[in-house]
């Protein structure tokens, strides 16, 4: 629920504070629906962790969400939120805390890639008398978990799941992480076909078999704005679009002025000899994600902006960041030191939005090119 601001505007709230500018955030949402249309977008609301940011992404929707903490699965089905996917790799150790939900009347569906995991899943779930709903998490381009497309023990995993009486096999997903060591359009889409085919071939050899798949779902943000094909698919997933940061733009999917998270900061200090300027937003209110090193422009921990961002203007980088300090550094030039008094303030685009939110109880909302304090919405943390 939207809340009032104790502060008026980005010049009195007390820093370092997260900000959310509401325009940028509908546009980015916007184009993520005209990518993806006709196809279901099931949003990943890991990035958010906000109820207030979920109406804006879902409208009159209240089906067909993805997270990837049970404490965010708690939080948007008591939000009115439900068929919900667990993103994440399920232990037999969460079942007891999932099947709580799955009694409420939740409609939750989970991941798995290993047969002896499915076996314990099974024992579990009999165990809380539920039945898990399961899907067959691939590896369509090496970069984290899952089976191969082509691996026989998709058909292996599929068929365990299939004969245990506490579980469902309901489908394939897959998740296009490698999306994001790439920067060019021809590169991207073929990521997202190759997805796509990978998620499709192990539909088709599971139904080959005879085994249950309805469920075919792929995505990453990358991919979701790049692909051009969505045969066999059923739904695509996605994220950091609703925010953008700093490594969306190094990737192509979005410009700087499309970022819709900053953190402002205040300035608390001048290193003249140094070159440097010291403002009250360190690590812990940035992140030490350093997303964008081996991308095409390193923006070290974050990129300095005007408090208003009428436009983005970059000047300073943060080169370096200690726990509460961060350390700000001209990108061209020598610092106007005088344009950056003691006590002023700026606001810094993150490298990798879903860490920097993850430091802050709150959104402050403004609208593009005005510091006003339009409303602040609570998020969550935690598993």
């Amino acid at each position: 629920m939207a809340t009032e601001s104790t502060a008026a505007t980005l010049s009195e709230v007390f820093t370092p504070a997260l900000v959310l500018d509401y325009d940028r955030m509908k546009a980015n949402i916007q184009t993520m629906v005209e990518r993806t249309d006709p196809l279901p977008l099931r949003p990943h609301l890991k990035t958010c962790k906000s109820l207030d940011v979920a109406r804006e992404i879902m409208g009159n929707r209240r089906e067909g969400i993805t997270v990837s903490t049970l404490k965010e699965a708690e939080y948007f089905f008591e939000g009115g939120y439900n068929d919900i996917l667990y993103g994440v790799g399920m232990s037999p150790g969460k079942v007891a805390r999932a099947a709580a939900l799955v009694r409420e009347g939740a409609v939750m569906r989970f991941l798995v890639d290993d047969v002896s995991n499915a076996v314990a899943l099974g024992q579990a779930a009999q165990s809380e008398g539920i039945t898990l709903d399961l899907l067959i998490e691939l590896d369509t381009d090496g970069h984290r978990s899952g089976l191969v497309p082509g691996d026989p023990q998709v058909l292996t995993l599929g068929t365990q799941i299939d004969r245990e009486p506490a579980l469902r096999l309901m489908g394939v997903l897959t998740h296009a992480g490698e999306s994001y060591t790439l920067n060019d359009p021809a590169s991207l889409e073929a990521m997202a076909e190759q997805e796509r085919a990978g998620a499709v071939l192990a539909a088709d050899r599971l139904r080959s078999a005879d085994l249950p798949c309805e469920i075919v779902s792929v995505g990453s943000t990358p991919t979701a704005l790049s692909g051009t094909t969505r045969e066999g698919l059923t739904e695509i997933r996605a994220g950091v679009y609703v925010f953008q940061d700093l490594v969306q733009a190094n990737i192509g999917v979005c410009r700087p002025e499309d970022i819709v998270l900053s953190v402002v900061t205040t300035v608390i200090g001048h290193k003249k000899d140094r070159g440097w300027l010291l403002v009250d937003a360190g690590g812990l209110a940035l992140s030490k994600d350093r997303g964008t090193a081996n991308q095409p422009v390193d923006y070290g921990y974050g990129l300095a902006t005007q408090l208003d961002q009428r436009e983005i203007r970059p000047r300073l980088q943060v080169r370096d960041v200690n726990q509460e300090h961060g350390i700000l550094a001209s990108i061209e030039g020598p610092i106007d030191w005088e344009a950056y008094p003691i006590g002023s303030r700026l606001r810094i685009l993150p490298n990798h939005a879903c860490m920097t939110a993850a430091a802050y109880e709150a959104y402050h909302v403004v609208r593009t090119g005005n510091t006003r304090i339009e409303a602040v919405w609570p998020r969550i943390n935690g598993w």
